[in-house]
C-alpha cells in the first residue's frame, strides 16, 4: 500500500491545513488541463486518493491504524475538500454571486491602558483622569477621507461595485470567479484628492483626556470598559472600546485578602491579660479595638465593615488584627520580684512543658512581609 504521507510530501502529525495546502499544490502541478503526460496523470490520481483518506479524519485515522481507508478518489465534499477548494485552488478567487463593495470606514481597536490606584482608591472607589494617546476622527475631513470640498470617486474599473468578474476555463468548463478590484481595493470608491491632514485616512492620531470610574472593590488585574473610547477606525469607522487594568500598590500596613483586611498589633503581656482599649489606625481613621482579658499571642480580632468594599454590591469586608503579645526581654528587680510572686500565686514556679506541633501562624508570615523579609 502506498505512503500517502509520502505522496502529499507531509509528515504524519501534520495538521489538516498542511495537508490541504499539499493538495492544492501539487493538484496545480498535475492537473490534466495543466500537465498532460501519462505519468502526471497518474501521480494526480494517487495525490487524489491520498488526499481523500488524509482529509477526512475518520478515513485518516483508520488508514494510521493499518486500513486503507475508503472514498471517493478524486476528493470531494465528502472528504472536505469541496467545489470551493478547487476553484480556490486553481483560480484564487471564490465564485457566487457578486457581492457589494467593502465599506470604507471600519470598526476601530480595542485599546488598553493601565492605572496605579492605591488601596483607599480600591476600598472606597475613585475617579481618575488619564491621558491617553489613541486616534479620532480627522477634524478637517470628518472622516470623509477627502480634502474639503470633494468627495470620493466612483472607481472606474468596476463600476462602483468593489470586484470584478471573470471568466475562466477548467476542466469542468467555464468557471466565473468573483475577485476584489485592484484598482479601488474593494471598496468601489477612489479618493482622487485625500485630506492633507490625516493624508486620506480619516483618522489622525492626538492625545486626549478620559475620565474614568474605579469602583470599590477592584484589585490588581481588573479591567474596566469604557465602550467607544478606544481608537477611531480607519475612513472614521465607529470606535473599539478603552480597557482600563488596575493595579493596585502596596500599603504599608495593611495586607488585603479579597475584601478583608490584615493588620498585626503589638501588645504588651500585661495589657494581654489584663484586657485594654487600644486605638488603631483604619482606612477610616482612629477606631478604638477592645482587647478582652486573657487575649492570647496570634490571637485575630475582626472590626466589622472596615475593609474594602465589594465589587458590584453592597458592603465591605473586614478589618483583622493579629495581636503579637510583647514578652519582655529585661526587667529590673522590682518587676523581676512581682513576677516571681505571680508564679507563686499561680504555682508556675516550675511549670511543666506542654509540647505542640509546631507552625508560622497567620501573624508571623504578616510580621516577615512588613519586616520586608
Amino acid at each position: 500500500m502506498s505512503d500517502y504521507y509520502e505522496i502529499l510530501g507531509v509528515s504524519r502529525d501534520a495538521t489538516q491545513e498542511e495537508i490541504k495546502k499539499a493538495y492544492r499544490r501539487l493538484a496545480r502541478e498535475l492537473h490534466p488541463d495543466v500537465a498532460d503526460g501519462p505519468e502526471e496523470a497518474e501521480r494526480f490520481k494517487d495525490v487524489s486518493r491520498a488526499y481523500d483518506v488524509l482529509s477526512n479524519p475518520e478515513k485518516r485515522r483508520d488508514y494510521d491504524l493499518g486500513g486503507r481507508g475508503t472514498g471517493n478518489p478524486m476528493g470531494g465534499a465528502g472528504a472536505g475538500f469541496g467545489f470551493s477548494d478547487i476553484f480556490e485552488t486553481f483560480f484564487g478567487a471564490a465564485t457566487g454571486a457578486q457581492r457589494g463593495p467593502t465599506p470604507r470606514a471600519r470598526r476601530g481597536q480595542d485599546a488598553l491602558v493601565r492605572i496605579d490606584i492605591d488601596l483607599a482608591d480600591a476600598a472606597f472607589g475613585a475617579t481618575r483622569d488619564l491621558q491617553v494617546d489613541t486616534a479620532v476622527v480627522c477634524s478637517t475631513c470628518h472622516g470623509t477621507c477627502c480634502r474639503p470640498g470633494t468627495s470620493p470617486r466612483t472607481c472606474d474599473v468596476c463600476g462602483g461595485r468593489g470586484s470584478v468578474q471573470r471568466v475562466a476555463r477548467s476542466f469542468l468548463g467555464q468557471v466565473m470567479t468573483t475577485s476584489p478590484c485592484a484598482a479601488c481595493h474593494g471598496f468601489g470608491t477612489v479618493i482622487a484628492d485625500p485630506c492633507p491632514e490625516c493624508s486620506g485616512e480619516g483618522r489622525v492620531r492626538t492625545r486626549r483626556t478620559i475620565t474614568v470610574d474605579v469602583p470599590a472593590g477592584v484589585e490588581s488585574g481588573t479591567r474596566i470598559k469604557l465602550t467607544g473610547q478606544g481608537e477611531v477606525g480607519p475612513g472614521g469607522g465607529p470606535a473599539g472600546d478603552l480597557y482600563v487594568e488596575v493595579r493596585e500598590r502596596a500599603h504599608a500596613l495593611f495586607t488585603r485578602r479579597g475584601d478583608d483586611l490584615h493588620c498585626a498589633v503589638q501588645l504588651p503581656m500585661t495589657a494581654a491579660a489584663l484586657g485594654t482599649v487600644l486605638t488603631v489606625e483604619t482606612l477610616d481613621g482612629v477606631r478604638d479595638l477592645d482587647v478582652k482579658p486573657g487575649t492570647q499571642p496570634n490571637e485575630v480580632l475582626t472590626l466589622k465593615g472596615l475593609g474594602v468594599g465589594h465589587l458590584h454590591a453592597s458592603g465591605r469586608g473586614d478589618l483583622h488584627v493579629h495581636v503579637d503579645v510583647q514578652v519582655p526581654s529585661r526587667l529590673d528587680p522590682e518587676q523581676e520580684r512581682l513576677l516571681r510572686d505571680l508564679a507563686v500565686l499561680r504555682g508556675e514556679e516550675r511549670p511543666e512543658p506542654r509540647l505542640a506541633p509546631a507552625h508560622a501562624g497567620v501573624f508571623a508570615r504578616l510580621r516577615d512581609r512588613f519586616a520586608g523579609r
